[in-house]
Formats: C-alpha cells, structure tokens, sequence
C-alpha cells in the first residue's frame, strides 16, 4: 500500500475546500456533495466555519485511488490562520496551490509557495473559477512563473474561459506542439534526455516524458498547471490522475519502529485531549505506550481518517492519520518514538499584533484564563501571557479576523463574554554587542547554591535563538544544564525593555554546585538574573514589524495614493501603470497597516486593493518603546528576589 499525505492550498476564497469536496466526491469518498455557501462540507466542520464560508482549522480526510491512499488535508486561506498552515506543512509529502483564475496570485500565494519551496515539498497549481467573469487563465500561468519564480508547465487548456460553457482540456503529449514543448521543457534539467531530443528524438516517447516529469516534480524543478472549475468538477479527473500518478507517494513499513509526529491537538466532547498523529513508521495499537518528549503516556483511543470517514479502530499502520487519545502531555510538534525528534524551524513569520482580553463579568477571570489556555494549547502561535494572579491576559494575533473568531469561540464552546482591548503591535529587542554576567557559588550577593556563567552575542537577523555548553559536562548532572538552558529561554521572553529577544547565542561559560545540597532549582531560579546582567552589558534595541505590501488602485487617483503611502511612512520600490491600473509595491510597518486599509476605499471608490504580509523587523530610532512585565523581573533584583519568596 502506498500512501501521500496531501495539503490543499491557496489564498481565501480561491475555492480551496469546494476542491477538496469535489474530490472526495469524485473518487467515491464520499456520495453527496457539499458546498461552502450551505455550509455542509465534509472539512469545514465548525460552526463558526458554516457561518463565514472559511476554513479556520485544518481537516483531515481520507480516501483511496488504487493502492494508493490519499491522506487529504484541507488548510486555512486567511492570513489571520497562517498558524494553522504552519503545523500542516512539515507532515506533507505534496501539495496541491490553488489559485483563482480572476484574482490570480495573491498574498497568500506568494507565502505558501515560498514556504513549500523551503521545505522541499513538491507541489502542482490547479487554476480554479475558469467559468468566472473576468477568468484570465493564461495570464495566470504568467504570474505563476514571474511572480512566484517557479517554472510551470501546462497540462491542461481552458476552453471559452469567462463563460458558463468553460471546459478543460487536457493536453494530448503524444501530439504536436504539447509534445515538443514538454520535451524542451524537462530538457532544461535533464542532460540525457536534452540530448536524445536533439540527436534522437525517436527515443523519446510519452511514458519517458511523464517519468522524467513526475521526477522533476518531486526535485521541485517543474510544477505542473490544472485548470477547471471545482464546483462542477470540470477538469478534476485530470488533477486526480496527476494525483495518482505524477506526485511521490510513499511506502511505509509498519513493522518498523514507531515514530511520527504530532501537528495538531483539539479536545472531545468529554474535554480529553485528542493528538492528530501522523505516524511516519511502525504501528500504533490500543494500551501502547508511546515515547513522547513530555513522557510515556498510553493510548487510550484511536480513531483513524479513512475513505471520507473517521472510524474508531483497534489500530493504526505507518503512512495514515489518526486522532490518539490519553496523550495528556502532547503538544503540538512533538515526535514520537524513540528518536525524541522536536519540532523544527518556523517558516512563517509569528504574530506582529497583541490585545488585552478581559471578562465582562469579573467573576468569570479564572474560566477565562483556563479557556485561553485551552485554546493556547490548540494553538502556540496564540501565546497566552498573564500576570502572577491573571488578572491581566494577553494573546498574540495575526489579525482582526482571528480576534472575531477567538471572541466567538469562548462564546460557543465556553460560555464566556470576553472584551479585547484594541491591538497593538508586538515588538521584539535584538542585542546590540556581546555581553557577559556570572554568579559565583558562596559569594555575595548570590542567594543560590550554584555558579552560572553566561554570555550573550547577537546573530544574523532572522537566525533565531540558539544556546550552547562552554564548561565541562560532565561536572554536574544533565538536569542542571537543562535546567539553565529552559531558564535562558524563558528570560528572553522579555528583555531589557520588556519584549521578546530575538535573534542571540547565549553561551553558558561557567559551572559548578556543591554536592549534594545544590539542586535544578538553584540553577533555575539563578539563571535570569545572570541572563539579566549579560543582556544589560551587551544593550538592545527595540525592533518594530515592517510588512512588505502590494497595491493595485485606478491610475487616476495615484498622486492621492503616494500621498497617502508617504504619511505613512511607507517606501515604494515598484511602480508600474498598465492600462489604467496603477500597481505599488513596496514596505510599510506594521502599525501603519491598518490606517491605509481604512483610508484606501474611500481614495480609490472601492476599487484599490492592498495585499500585506510580514516582511521583517527594522530598529527602531529615538525613545525605544517598553511592554509592561507580567512577571517576575530579574533585571530588578531585589523585586526579582522577593517574588520568589
């Protein structure tokens, strides 16, 4: 049995789950079809997705094509639940990026594709709404290969595009010229058969074409082009073969040791946790205990995604999905097995905007801190910060959207009336130079009975954190270092000006205990005033979030659009007027966003459209802004000292 775990893309509204409907459907999955306008699909499940016709969770369904078993895996379109992308992506063997044929690429697009080109996920376009006023599939594929810097190759052509008698037609490699121009095209990376095009095109035949293009395909050298319209199921048939036989399915072996990976947490009816495992290797059965980076835990329910459906089994094999009961420490990223593996890198920015969320009812503050953190733990990305006794709490947004949907989910599925104060921008302190701090067991003024050393450095922008051991392991317990090393990390959650550090390398550089009165808790509790003193030395400065933004308005109103781009601070770096549409491109911050979106519709009569994503964060000049801390603050030590006790 081969299996293929396939993610179904695109930017809000380009008819993403109508596709996945339609393919269920059509392969037998399921035998009626759904639409998002009824909101009976089989992947929008929540209530809040029936009622906005957008996908908030990522789902999973399941059906078969042969020996092959298609593990389907339907994503959020919204910027505002990129989050959700985000967990999805590194369980993907292929993907599927839908794009409308009227908006064409959008913002969303252009993230997806380069965070599936990061990843080295193969992935192939399919060009949805073909039937649409205003469909332009021709030129889409254009700004598939200029916008998005990947080399499409069309496998299908829209006939009568625009119209309700638009069709599909899939191209006939065996003729002329589709047969020359797929040959050219796979010749470019294929010296062997550039030459047999050249020297001996009798040895080429269309079963060598279609090898050499599902290998390129998974190289992510060519990404084949669909067109149709999902709704209808114009032009599926053609996307399910490719699907079928052109992306690289797997082969697990289910005898092998167990190891997967956790992408997604929810809870059942009865409030139990459920972990969506992606199991990689080996087979997973009722009362087995499984290897987790917070523990063992055993399993106390399975239920697998299987030909539409979610069935309870007595067992799962290697290469499908299932949600896995009685993992009470799982968290999202976590590997399973023997093997420990963590998460890997991020390859989307994280949120740039935070609110205050308080209850309407103050009596209702404990319920609200426990549904925030119920909803944390669904969600990281939320980052869920409160003061010592949560009378203050703070969740970390991507968007306005997201905040709607989050008041609305502690209405439904808690009960709770919660107020969100307006958002502001999330900040973050880089280190300006190196800097060092140490305690020395025995000496004053060092409370602790330990001795840490530790010195901080800044990296490359975007290089993230990283820590390392400059001592001799071997001299205290491997709890201690750990408990250095999760200490750091806390700390740098708020530096000197209280936002998150990014972007250092803190080295630990001295060590030592007394035996046997030294415990884990001294290094811990010692470690963020030590982090203090080095974070002190080196200085930071505060950074803000700079999106980078495309904006399409009438080329009339473009001096008022440079205006209006200008008082906010805004840099334009692309300018371009084509049949009187001018096009900007350009760098905003983040803060300044939302004041254009609300100016923009009255300067332009509707008709501007601006598209933003996070781009990167830029130092701020002149008086660096500070965060209020919610906890204890250990570059005040003697506030730092009496919290702990």
């Amino acid at each position: 049995m081969r299996t293929l775990n396939l993610g179904i893309l695109a930017h809000v509204d380009a008819g993403k789950t109508s596709l996945t409907e339609r393919l269920l459907f059509d392969t037998g999955a399921i035998d009626r079809l759904g639409s998002v306008d009824s909101g009976n699909t089989q992947t929008d499940s929540l209530e809040l997705e029936r009622q906005r016709g957008i996908t908030i969770a990522a789902s999973v369904v399941s059906f078969r094509l042969g020996d092959l078993v298609v593990n389907l895996i339907d994503t959020p379109g919204h910027p505002d639940f990129i989050a959700e992308v985000e967990r999805v992506l590194q369980s993907l063997d292929a993907a599927v990026v839908v794009v409308s044929a009227v908006e064409g690429v959008q913002a969303q697009t252009r993230v997806l594709v380069r965070a599936l080109r990061r990843l080295g996920v193969p992935f192939l376009f399919f060009v949805n709404k073909i039937d649409r006023l205003g469909a332009r599939p021709a030129e889409v594929v254009e700004e598939i290969a200029s916008q998005l810097s990947v080399r499409p190759v069309i496998m299908s052509a829209a006939v009568e595009a625009g119209s309700r008698h638009a069709r599909a037609e899939p191209n006939d490699f065996a003729q002329e010229p589709h047969f020359s121009a797929l040959s050219e095209a796979l010749a470019a990376n294929d010296e062997a058969l550039l030459d047999d095009y050249v020297l001996a095109p009798e040895r080429l035949t269309v079963e060598r074409l279609r090898k050499a293009l599902a290998t390129q395909l998974a190289e992510g050298l060519l990404h084949p082009v669909y067109c149709g319209i999902a709704m209808t199921g114009v032009g599926v048939p053609g996307l399910i073969t490719a699907i079928e036989t052109l992306l690289p399915a797997k082969a697990p072996a289910p005898d092998a040791p167990v190891e997967g990976r956790i992408f997604k947490i929810e809870r059942g009816w009865g409030g139990e946790k459920l972990a969506f495992l992606n199991l990689t290797s080996g087979t997973v059965a009722m009362r087995d205990y499984l290897v987790l980076p917070g523990g063992a835990a055993k399993v106390t329910s399975i239920q697998l995604f299987d030909q539409g459906r979610l069935e309870k089994v007595d067992q799962v094999t290697a290469g499908r999905i299932a949600k896995v009961g009685g993992l009470a420490h799982a968290r999202i990223g976590d590997w399973i097995g023997v093997g420990g593996k963590r998460a890997g890198a991020f390859h989307f920015a994280p949120p740039t905007l935070e609110t205050l969320v308080r209850p309407r009812r103050p009596s209702d503050n404990t319920a609200l801190w426990l549904a925030l953190q119920q909803l944390a733990e669904q969600d990281p990305f939320i980052n869920l910060r409160t003061s010592d006794d949560a009378s203050e709490m703070f969740v970390s947004l991507y968007g306005e959207v997201q905040k709607e949907v989050i008041e609305a989910t502690l209405s439904a599925d808690f009960g709770l009336e919660a107020h969100f104060e307006q958002s502001t921008v999330i900040c973050v302190e880089r280190p300006l130079g190196t800097g060092t701090g140490i305690e020395i067991l025995f000496r004053e003024p060092n409370p602790f009975l330990a001795t840490v050393g530790l010195r901080i450095e800044p990296r490359p922008a975007a290089a993230g954190n990283s820590f390392a051991l400059e001592v001799d392991v071997g001299q205290m317990p491997a709890s201690f270092y750990r408990a250095v090393e999760e200490a750091v990390a806390e700390t740098l959650k708020a530096g000197l000006f209280g936002w998150q550090v990014i972007d250092c390398h803190v080295a630990m550089t001295a060590a030592r205990q007394t035996s046997p009165a030294s415990t884990a808790v001294d290094f811990r509790r010692l470690t963020p005033l030590v982090l203090a003193e080095a974070l002190s030395s080196a200085g930071t400065v505060v950074c803000e979030p700079i999106d980078s933004f495309r904006l399409e308005a009438p080329a009339s109103v473009l001096t008022a659009i440079h205006t209006l781009l200008a008082k906010s601070g805004a840099s334009t770096t692309d300018s371009i007027i084509e049949g009187g549409v001018a096009r900007l491109a350009g760098t905003i911050a983040s803060a300044n966003v939302q004041g254009v979106q609300r100016q923009l519709p009255g300067l332009t009569s509707g008709a501007g459209v601006l598209e933003n994503s996070f781009d990167h964060y830029a130092p701020i000049a002149g008086t660096q802004p500070s965060r209020p801390r919610l906890g204890a603050n250990p570059f005040d030590r003697a506030n730092y000292l009496r919290s702990l006790r």
